[in-house]
This record gives C-alpha cells, structure tokens and sequence, in this order.
C-alpha cells in the first residue's frame, strides 16, 4: 500500500488536482502492479512563498509550480520498475492536468511491513497479504 503526499502550488485547480492524484494513481497501477483499491494521496498546497527551489537543477527548467510527488511504499521494486513509474507519473500528469514534466519532482522512501499500520492500530505485518496454498 503506497502512501503518497503531493504538493502543488496553491493556485492549482481543483479538477487539476484531480488529474495529478489519478495520473499518479494510474502510474502506481500500471508500472509496480498496485491494486486499483490502493489509493492513499495527500495533497497539500503551498505559496509561493513557502517553497524554494532550483529552477535550472540539473539542467531543466522548472516554472514556479512545481508539484513535488513523495512515494512510500514497501521496499522490493526494481530499479527498472522505478524507472517506469517516474516515466508514467511525468507523462500521466502532463495529459491528465496539463502539468510539465519539467515541473514533476518525485521522491521515493521505502520501507518494510513493519513500518505500517494501516488501519485500527494494528501492527501491519499482521494484516500481510496471504500467500496462497500449493497445489
């Protein structure tokens, strides 16, 4: 179950947002195989004034809205899987909600079962997805 928290700027619209939280969405489901039932996205906004960043890091120039799109998730996924998810979440924002893949910045934090409850205080590891039986 990924966990994502997305920032865009204040001025984002409503139905823009909408677009950012299913092309990411999307992204999770076609590239590492996330069930669609998966869908856990904060969104935050901020002002201008609140975010600084590098509008010519490495190379690309960003505008002043930036989205920034945090991912947490279950370590395991390979380097290629990644690569492909970053791929689809650029690409899916940008028809989705009009979004530059310039201005798309994208942050992975893995981590273990043991690190999550996901519902009623309950230690994740016990609510692990049953392997099914050999036949």
């Amino acid at each position: 179950m990924p966990f994502i928290r997305t920032s865009v700027h204040q001025s984002t619209s409503q139905q823009q947002r909408q677009g950012i939280v299913d092309g990411i969405h999307q992204a999770l489901v076609d590239s590492i195989g996330m069930p669609e039932d998966e869908l856990f996205n904060l969104v935050t906004e901020y002002e201008s004034s609140q975010f600084w960043c590098s509008r010519t890091f490495n190379g690309i120039a960003r505008s002043d809205r930036v989205v920034v799109v945090e991912i947490t998730l279950r370590r395991g996924r390979s380097d290629a899987m990644k690569r492909e998810l970053y791929a689809n979440v650029a690409r899916n924002l940008e028809s989705n909600a009009a979004v530059s893949p310039k201005d798309v910045l994208i942050f992975m934090h893995e981590n273990d079962y043991s690190d999550w409850s996901v519902g009623e205080g309950k230690f994740a590891m016990a609510l692990v997805q049953q392997v099914g039986e050999d036949r």
